[in-house]
């Protein structure tokens, strides 16, 4: 049975122009010369804190940048927690897609 539900053009717009938003988020991005990730280290750590939010800058409660996480060096443990906070924000962003979109009538054929 196939429903009677016909999406205007308006609401087609906005769910192209979200998915094709959050699209960017799984693009690839270019490595930099002097990555934080593989430096690692502190001082980049709380520069790059101090940038991105000046009123806030570095902070973290829980001391995890200060951790070695399996036996590795903390430098390795920064990168493994900034890869794993990336990769589980793009993880929430699909699955933020993916409630819109089902919400809004739109399901599999199956």
């Amino acid at each position: 049975e196939v429903s009677s539900f016909q999406p205007n053009r308006k609401m087609k717009t906005v769910l192209f122009a979200a998915l094709a938003a959050s699209a960017a988020a799984f693009a690839p991005q270019g490595v930099s010369k002097s990555s934080t990730a593989m430096n690692g280290a502190m001082e980049d750590l709380k520069e790059v804190a101090e940038k991105s939010n000046p009123v806030l800058k570095y902070y973290d409660p829980l001391e995890l940048a200060t951790i070695s996480i399996w036996g590795q060096s903390n430098e390795a443990s920064i990168g493994f927690l900034r890869h794993a906070e990336v990769k589980h924000g793009r993880v929430a962003m699909a699955a933020f897609v993916g409630y819109v979109v089902q919400s809004n009538g739109f399901h599999w054929p199956w």
